[in-house]
């Protein structure tokens, strides 16, 4: 089996368990925790994240607090949130604006988007997690619209996973394509950078 059907098998297998979590209530909650905890000195304000598909964690519900506690403090600028739509041309994904309520759409791969909202540069990019593992590296779908997308934004966004303890990967070995997260945070905390 080659590297490509050893991570199709892995990925497989760890969106299944991802699925049938059986205690997912809590430990969803315990992440939103972590989020807005691990927010709060950070000096972003504008954000981006994903719509949540597969069993993955909803970041949306800990961003859309962190951005009205940035209008309770009455800051100049305000925060914003932008949600991927996926550029067909150069396969990246472009980040538009995206509040609740925002009129949504569905991409090509039917995934809800924002619809006709404004593009925005995140200086901060929560992506998803399928696994991860030492040194920071992500497990995701295999379609590499991160990674490229991450190579075009300028300036680069600081990245930060976000999964559940069970998709941690000991024998994880990324790729020479591969880069690194900035940080890694999942139900117990943080996990990459370890301090």
């Amino acid at each position: 089996m080659d590297k490509s059907q050893q991570k199709r098998v892995v990925r497989e297998r760890l969106i299944r368990q991802r699925l049938n979590m059986p205690d997912r209530v809590r430990r969803c909650d315990m992440l939103q925790r972590v989020v807005r905890i691990w927010l709060v000195n950070r000096p972003d304000i504008v954000i981006g994240a994903y719509w949540p598909i597969k069993g993955e964690f909803d970041p949306l519900p800990a961003l859309h607090r962190w951005k009205e506690d940035g209008e309770l403090l009455d800051e100049p600028q305000p925060r914003r949130i932008g949600l991927p739509v996926v550029d067909k041309v150069r396969k990246t994904l472009k980040f538009h604006a995206w509040f609740p309520g925002c009129p949504m759409e569905e991409d090509a791969f039917g995934i809800p988007k924002p619809k006709e909202t404004e593009v925005i540069v995140p200086t901060l990019l929560f992506v998803p997690c399928v696994g991860y593992g030492p040194g920071g590296y992500r497990l995701g779908y295999g379609g590499g619209f991160y990674d490229r997308t991450l190579s075009t934004l300028q300036p680069k966004p600081y990245t930060v996973g976000l999964g559940f303890t069970q998709e941690f990967l000991f024998d994880f070995e990324p790729e020479p394509h591969d880069v690194p997260l900035d940080a890694i945070l999942n139900d117990n905390g943080v996990v990459w950078p370890i301090r």
